[in-house]
């Protein structure tokens, strides 16, 4: 937008330079103390001077670090995939700097990201969210044995175009350490309660990426909290059928409860439609309900369909570029549309 030097602007101005709409630009004046004062308040609304906008902005884009989980109540809808997609579009296409959190004890994230194979050994090794967790219920004259920069592992994914994905990775180790939690002592990392830990642990990393996507388990349990507990936002992918789509409400009104013990703002993002099948009565009818029901989050407009590309992508097999791991049959500029959409809602939310 071209503007002459100190000229004023308004809301609809400011939102047309960040690219995003005007109740946008409203909520960052509400909730962001650094936005500027207006120099005036008039009739048709408040003005600003363009500079202090320019400048803001300018560190708004620099700065933000957007932390986002993906949850689903139900296995096998492709939230691993989808959270692996979008931080290797994010990272290829968009130039940001993505760190994957693998809270899901499958460790699928994990495994598609750094093989198998590289996994195990840093599971015998203890360098995993396991380890955090397991920490917590030790006894206080044990030494707590999580190494964040060891478990950090930088420059991950088998596709060599994408080179700014880091991840912590899971571990079947998850799965017992859960139902333990709740028993866990207050004080350990400093945190009052099993849902801060992983917020104490991690929180000096956060402002080295630009997004942080959490690929939580299919529950709504404590490690899925502590994901939560660092999120801005939340997207839900889901298959367009009824068993798919059962517990969306109760994950909605779970996270706006615990959004309100914490004190903090989860805002949905929206619903990724995962392996969908055009022409099926069951997919067709029931994205329709989904459309229609002012009570679920808002759908994507791009929607994953079922596909081999999207399967075999969740092999970890070196590639040079993401049209190659996605294939060149329509997949490449879907997850891509995809992406750009995800990052136009996180801007927005904010």
């Amino acid at each position: 937008m071209d503007l002459p030097e100190g000229q004023l602007v308004g809301l609809a101005e400011i939102a047309e330079m960040a690219g995003v709409g005007r109740t946008v630009v409203a909520n960052w004046r509400v909730r962001d103390l650094k936005f500027p004062r207006p120099v005036a308040d008039l009739r048709s609304g408040p003005v600003f001077r363009l500079d202090q906008i320019e400048r803001y902005l300018a560190r708004r884009r620099k700065s933000m670090t957007y932390v986002v989980s993906t949850i689903n109540l139900k296995g096998g809808v492709g939230k691993t995939t989808t959270t692996v997609a979008l931080a290797e579009f994010l990272s290829g296409e968009f130039g940001q700097k993505v760190l994957v959190v693998d809270l899901d004890p499958q460790t699928n994230a994990t495994t598609i990201l750094i093989s198998e194979k590289r996994w195990s050994k840093l599971n015998e090794k203890g360098h995993t969210l396991a380890t955090l967790f397991q920490d917590a219920l030790r006894p206080d004259n044990e030494p707590e044995k999580f190494d964040l920069k060891a478990t950090l592992q930088k420059g991950v994914s088998p596709v060599s175009a994408v080179g700014t994905v880091d991840l912590l990775p899971s571990s079947l180790d998850l799965i017992d350490v859960q139902d333990r939690l709740a028993t866990m002592p207050s004080g350990r990392f400093y945190a009052s309660r099993p849902v801060d830990l992983l917020h104490k642990a991690v929180r000096p990393l956060l402002p080295n990426y630009d997004y942080v996507l959490i690929d939580c388990p299919p529950n709504l349990g404590i490690v899925t909290l502590n994901g939560l507990r660092i999120s801005s936002g939340y997207i839900i992918p889901t298959i367009p059928d009824v068993l798919s789509t059962y517990g969306i409400p109760q994950i909605q009104s779970r996270v706006a409860d615990f959004a309100r013990d914490i004190g903090e703002d989860i805002v949905e993002l929206g619903i990724v439609v995962t392996k969908y099948r055009t022409g099926t009565t069951v997919h067709e009818n029931t994205l329709a309900r989904m459309k229609t029901d002012e009570n679920l989050p808002e759908l994507f407009d791009e929607m994953i369909p079922e596909a081999n590309q999207v399967a075999s992508a969740a092999e970890h097999v070196a590639v040079s570029t993401l049209r190659q791991k996605y294939g060149y049959a329509g997949m490449f500029p879907l997850l891509r549309n995809l992406t750009e959409e995800f990052i136009k809602r996180a801007e927005a939310s904010l």
